[in-house]
């Protein structure tokens, strides 16, 4: 095996040479071909091995290198983050998509936004089919994250409106409620029957009252349910159940007046005088007393 330890000095790389055995002295020709086999594996391997390396493991070799790749990742991360299109683009989605997949067959709800629990979803439909089947009218919830369409939600609810049932026989009992969960706000609008049997005081009241006061405090369930109460209540010519109003939450001071300070003070000089007379007159007296039966 010596004469493989430098692999310029193996006879089996070189292929000039006619009879690698031919070059070989006698004593060092192999005895047979199993070990020449060996041989011309290990010579190979000694060649070939620093090549495949730098070919498949590429090295930075100065620190630019390093801080080359460093900037490109900084760069690309910043880019993912603060992109506006890559950003918005769930919320463009989110209010076409609306429009794009029609008025729901099977429920009242489009909950795009996703703040409305299973049993909301569940007493929207009883109530909203009783209400179909008695009067047939039609209503339909939609909550959404963001408007980015529109100025505001009464003009997204006509869009839907429009889009959805195109001819005025089609949504002229069709009524659409709005409800935008980032700006707090919701819309009613619907075709002439269905307003007519409303009315523009229970719509602006339910507009104004039910649907922003419980979004503001994220009471999105609630919200939703007492508008639905509050229009089939109009339809069917029952008593307006009336809607929650703004709480007036005045936070009292938390700071002391003049007058209860100084009365605090001087109940607290009392109490520390006192404590430091225990302190020095109880240890007197023992001290005294101990020195007496002496």
């Amino acid at each position: 095996m010596e004469t493989i330890l430098s692999p310029h000095s193996c006879p089996l790389l070189n292929p000039k040479t006619s009879s690698p055995k031919s070059l070989l002295s006698p004593s060092l020709q192999p005895r047979s071909k199993s070990h020449s086999t060996t041989k011309t594996i290990s010579c190979s391997l000694k060649k070939q091995l620093p090549q495949s390396i730098n070919q498949s493991l590429p090295i930075p070799k100065t620190w630019f290198s390093h801080v080359q790749h460093g900037l490109a990742a900084l760069a690309l991360s910043l880019a993912l983050n603060f992109c506006p299109i890559l950003n918005s683009g769930s919320a463009f989605a989110s209010e076409f998509d609306v429009l794009s997949d029609g008025p729901p067959e099977e429920t009242y709800v489009v909950d795009d936004a996703g703040v409305l629990s299973r049993v909301t979803k569940s007493d929207l439909k009883r109530l909203l089919s009783d209400l179909e089947s008695r009067k047939n009218f039609h209503i339909n919830f939609i909550t959404v994250r963001k408007l980015t369409s529109k100025a505001d939600a009464f003009e997204y609810a006509d869009q839907v409106l429009e889009r959805w049932y195109p001819t005025i026989e089609d949504g002229s009992n069709k009524g659409i409620v709005v409800l935008v969960t980032s700006q707090k706000e919701g819309a009613i609008t619907g075709g002439p029957d269905f307003v007519k049997a409303v009315g523009d005081s229970i719509l602006d009241a339910t507009v104004s009252e039910n649907l922003p006061v419980l979004a503001t405090e994220e009471k999105y369930n609630e919200a939703v349910y007492s508008s639905a109460k509050r229009l089939v209540a109009a339809i069917d010519g029952l008593p307006d159940p009336g809607g929650p109003q703004f709480k007036d939450n005045k936070r009292e001071s938390n700071f002391k007046t003049k007058e209860e300070t100084e009365e605090k003070r001087g109940q607290f000089t009392l109490v520390v005088g006192g404590l430091l007379v225990i302190a020095f007159v109880v240890p007197m007296a023992q001290y005294y007393a101990y020195v007496s039966k002496k």
